[in-house]
């Protein structure tokens, strides 16, 4: 088969080069189909992978036959076997979903075959496109002859207005209301091979990189500028805050002339956006957690919005919870090992859903949030939608008891009892409760009015307008009221920022070191992308919580400049690449293995699509004495590249060049010497290399001190156990330092040497006492790293494994 298309494609070249340029000229200049590639687009055409990629059609219910493979091929070893046939329309289909374009012509070619006994001496065959629903058009015919290999040899062209989300290329027999009363005729074996088409595949996707500066240094909102992000909830787990967030990069696709992209869809969200920091200006990107969806950790829902995070120890086991909204029709939860995972899920039905007591008039049973009180209680805050219509129309505006609170169970993953009413005031959807000082606050997103709370009317005096967010204040996590109202939290986003930033919003409210800050989200980086006609790509924002003597949340305002700095950044230690304070052109991507800095369990990422002027930056780098040098770990994609680093500005003077001269293709560790960084400084990675080219993946950064003399940062544990009756200590070393350490470790029952543990890794050993037990003793762990080398000794405890 290839020889033959590969002579049909010399023939119409050759055609083309000869004397007859005017009849050529001629032909070109009437309707004569355009060829825009001359590509393969069919895989495992000739079935000499056996039957990979290939399949029965299965577009109807009542579809049905067998698929194998015979040697009676038309060429080669093999060809494909279709038996059994239910339906007209039961022959081997291929998925072209993705690889055909609309106002595209293709060349399509096959052989097929019948020769069972009782079937007609000849029979016509058609190869059909399915573009999903009842739209089925037949493509190209043949005639064949009972016994005899046919060919199918024809071009079609898919119209300019047909939609090809869904194309999906089989083989069959005209279309019979009832082939079952005379299957000999329509229902008979076939064999195909040799398919082909031939013609233009769709252009590659645009980028997806965001170019503009979406965050610009000294700003400190919104939080991040390469991806998107709504919804955020925040929580706080050993010091670090971590954001959940509806993915709203997933449906993100600018048009490559125009740079716009279409209208988020929310219908195509199954995923959840994890960002952390440590002081609120530094953010690290932690990826998706793909959450539905068939390939979801819980396949079983098939969206995953406004997610909910909570922490609790169950049966003597540290958990965490990650609540989702599954559509507005249901909320799920799915259970992680560490804030970042690993995720399973614990279920197999959602959790809150029409059979959840007390939520049966609730139309939007999402937007699930957890709380787990200061006692270990724990409740789950969700609903939202239009009001009852059973209720009068001046209640449905402004108390339209939407909003729902229920206790889970002890295992976090179960509801007990009823759920209990919120009534808050002109509500519309996104609860969420904090506590403070003895006193429950409830904030939630107010409606737009409308049919769906009882026409258009004007609020209560004091109630919330449109688009906003109100709070309420109780002693009781369930009740809350209508009198706990306090007011107006937080108004409209397009307030602060303007033109196309309005709708409604979500928000949630976290304490980190004794102070409470408040999530929310707005399109400002679509704008700076697009301008004032955004497309609904929201993007997290924080602004500081300030209260009354009373308890009252002071109103929240809300601007660029964003919060605080909480602490300064610690260089001195392994720093995922992809933790930016600001950035531009640059995009992040998962890869295989655990993070260097978060696990080997936790997702590791890498900073990608690096061009040429692209940057990064850290906010408020502590070097205190000094920092010697910088590594990082890298995978050069080009020659000739390099990145500098620079202080305080991305154009500021170059303290550091780091040569990316390793091998082309292999992850590596480089590093560069530093020359004059001590004290505090904003921190600039500049890449520059060939232009138009892909110039490197990046890792890690790391930076080692400048030399004191003194102890390395070395962290030692010691762990004496029992195993199989037989007493061990356990012994793990990390190397705190920016550089390599060479590790010792020694004992009273053995010693290992490690060299080179990178930053952030462990050296390891479980040493056996060969009895079951051992005496109290001491454990030496020496680490050396350069001209500097210190030594720890650790004590452990007698154990005894009898």
């Amino acid at each position: 088969m290839d020889m033959h298309l590969r002579g049909r494609r010399r023939s119409r070249r050759a055609f083309a080069g000869t004397a007859l340029a005017a009849l050529v000229a001629a032909s070109l200049a009437t309707a004569v189909p355009s060829y825009a590639a001359d590509e393969e687009l069919v895989a495992n055409g000739g079935f000499e992978d056996g039957t990979t990629g290939w399949f029965v059609n299965d577009g109807n219910a009542t579809d049905g036959g067998t698929l194998t493979t015979t040697d009676d091929a038309a060429s080669g070893d093999a060809a494909a076997l279709v038996t059994g046939r239910t339906t007209t329309g039961s022959g081997p289909m291929q998925d072209l979903s993705g690889t055909v374009q609309a106002g595209e012509t293709y060349e399509l070619t096959a052989r097929i075959k019948y020769d069972a006994a009782d079937s007609p001496g000849t029979k016509q065959f058609f190869a059909t496109m399915h573009y999903g629903g009842g739209t089925y058009t037949n493509l190209v015919s043949v005639t064949a002859t009972k016994g005899e290999w046919a060919t199918f040899d024809g071009t079609f062209t898919i119209p300019a207005s047909q939609s090809v989300s869904t194309a999906r290329l089989f083989f069959e027999t005209p279309w019979t209301s009832a082939p079952s009363d005379d299957p000999a005729t329509h229902l008979m074996d076939f064999v195909l091979d040799d398919v082909s088409l031939v013609g233009a595949a769709p252009p590659p996707p645009a980028s997806r990189t965001i170019e503009v500066l979406g965050k610009i240094p000294g700003e400190h909102n919104p939080l991040i500028s390469h991806k998107f992000g709504a919804d955020a909830f925040g929580f706080v787990d050993d010091g670090r805050v971590y954001l959940y967030m509806t993915n709203d990069t997933q449906g993100y696709a600018p048009d490559p002339a125009t740079g716009v992209s279409p209208q988020i869809n929310y219908g195509d969200i199954n995923q959840i956006t994890v960002i952390s920091s440590e002081d609120l200006v530094n953010w690290t990107d932690h990826g998706e957690v793909p959450v539905a969806g068939p390939d979801g950790v819980a396949p079983f829902t098939n969206n995953s919005w406004a997610p909910g995070m909570a922490k609790k120890v169950v049966d003597g086991v540290e958990k965490y919870f990650l609540y989702y909204a599954n559509g507005g029709g249901s909320s799920n939860v799915i259970t992680g090992e560490s804030p970042v995972g690993p995720w399973t899920s614990e279920r197999d039905s959602t959790l809150i859903d029409g059979r959840t007591p007390g939520a049966e008039a609730v139309a939007w049973k999402f937007d699930p949030a957890p709380l787990v009180t200061d006692d270990g209680d724990a409740y789950l805050y969700f609903g939202g939608g239009p009001a009852a219509t059973d209720m009068p129309a001046a209640e449905r505006y402004n108390n339209p008891k939407n909003i729902r609170v229920i206790e889970l169970g002890d295992d976090m993953v179960s509801t007990q009892g009823t759920a209990a009413v919120v009534d808050a005031p002109v509500a519309f959807e996104a609860a969420q409760v904090f506590e403070r000082e003895g006193t429950y606050y409830l904030s939630y997103s107010s409606h737009f009015g409308g049919n769906d709370f009882g026409g258009n009317q004007q609020a209560l005096p004091g109630y919330p307008g449109g688009g906003q967010i109100g709070y309420m204040m109780s002693d009781d996590p369930m009740s809350f009221p209508k009198e706990t109202y306090a007011g107006v939290l937080f108004p409209n986003q397009s307030q602060f920022f303007g033109s196309g930033t309005g709708g409604n919003n979500h928000q949630s409210v976290f304490e980190l070191d004794g102070k409470f800050y408040f999530t929310y989200h707005a399109p400002t980086l679509n704008k700076r992308i697009n301008g004032n006609s955004t497309q609904g790509y929201r993007s997290p924002h924080i602004q500081e919580l300030t209260f009354d003597a009373d308890g009252t949340i002071e109103q929240v305002v809300g601007d660029y400049a964003g919060p605080d700095q909480v602490k300064d950044f610690d260089p001195f230690g392994v720093i995922e690449a992809e933790t930016f304070g600001w950035q531009q052109g640059l995009a992040t991507a998962k890869v295989d293995g655990g993070s260097a800095q978060f696990g080997e369990d936790a997702p590791n990422l890498v900073v990608r699509d690096v061009d040429d002027g692209d940057w990064s930056a850290l906010s408020s780098v502590d070097f205190a004495d000094g920092a010697a040098s910088v590594t990082a770990r890298v995978r050069p994609l080009v020659e000739d590249a390099q990145v500098e680093v620079r202080l305080d500005d991305r154009t500021g003077p170059v303290v550091g060049t780091i040569a990316l001269d390793s091998p082309v293709g292999e992850w590596t560790d480089v590093t560069a010497e530093l020359d004059g960084v001590s004290g505090v400084h904003d921190v600039y990675f500049t890449f520059a290399g060939p232009e138009g080219e892909d110039l490197v993946e990046v890792d890690t950064w790391s930076f080692a001190p400048a030399s004191s003399g003194g102890e390395l940062d070395v962290q030692v544990t010691v762990q004496p156990r029992c195993l199989a009756g037989t007493a061990y200590v356990a012994v793990r070393a990390t190397n705190g330092e920016g550089t390599p350490v060479d590790m010792t470790l020694a004992t009273p029952f053995g010693e290992k040497s490690v060299a080179a543990v990178a930053p952030g890794k462990n050296a390891y050993q479980s040493f056996s006492s060969r009895a079951t037990s051992s005496t109290a003793g001491a454990v030496s762990v020496t680490g050396t790293t350069g001209d500097t080398s210190s030594t720890q000794d650790v004590d452990f405890d007698a154990l005894d494994c009898g």
